[in-house]
């Protein structure tokens, strides 16, 4: 796992727009698996949305849903508007100013939330926060979908992800990859079964909740 910073300037050289370099290396893997997780049709609500450029590629590639990017960050919202507006996709939404740790969210409805490389990037409050937040907002059955690098028991965990955990910690103390089963119960309190973890490339998982 490259512990590459977030954020680079983008290539175009617009101060609106940001880039985050693994985008490009996972996007494609990550689509092939939301094409079997995600529902046909309905509201996908992407939490931590980052730059923008996940959402804009996942639009694009699944047409018949509507997207709903977010991002607890000013800069982010305006690096997400400006990669939107330059796609001119009519099923993207403007971005929600959403902090996943909030009790409160700025939406009551999805039919899917994504989450990509946040957990391992934000204190375990923000984790509980995602967790709960989807309780709140899905139907049973509705999925939490979860991307990023895991600790797993009875899995050896890399070098390279070692390295980026103590990578993050040294920036801040409260981020570091997490235990998966950490993970697993928090999300069984808030009302989420766990249903698939799926192996990705760089060492990374997709994990699949749903709504209980």
């Amino acid at each position: 796992m490259a512990s590459s910073p977030p954020w680079m300037p983008s290539d175009g050289g617009r101060e609106d727009k940001r880039h985050a370099p693994a985008t490009l290396r996972n996007r494609d893997a990550i689509a092939a698996v939301l094409t079997e997780w995600l529902p046909a049709s309905g509201t996908v609500l992407e939490v931590a949305s980052g730059s923008g450029e996940h959402v804009v590629h996942f639009a694009a590639a699944f047409p018949a849903l509507d997207w709903q990017p977010s991002d607890p960050d000013p800069a982010g919202r305006i690096s997400i508007a400006a990669w939107c507006a330059e796609a001119a996709l009519a099923n993207i939404a403007p971005p929600l100013a959403l902090d996943a740790a909030a009790a409160d969210w700025p939406l009551d409805q999805a039919d899917a939330i994504l989450c990509i490389n946040m957990v391992h990037i934000s204190p375990w409050a923000a984790t509980l926060g995602l967790l709960a937040g989807a309780a709140r907002l899905l139907a049973p059955g509705a999925p939490l979908i979860l991307y990023g690098p895991y600790i797993e028991p009875d899995v050896p965990t890399t070098d390279s992800n070692l390295a980026f955990d103590a990578s993050l910690r040294a920036r801040d103390p409260t981020w570091g990859l997490r235990q998966l089963d950490d993970v697993k119960a928090a999300a069984a309190a808030a009302g989420l079964r766990f249903a698939e973890r799926r192996a990705m490339p760089a060492n990374n998982l997709m994990l699949l909740f749903r709504r209980t």
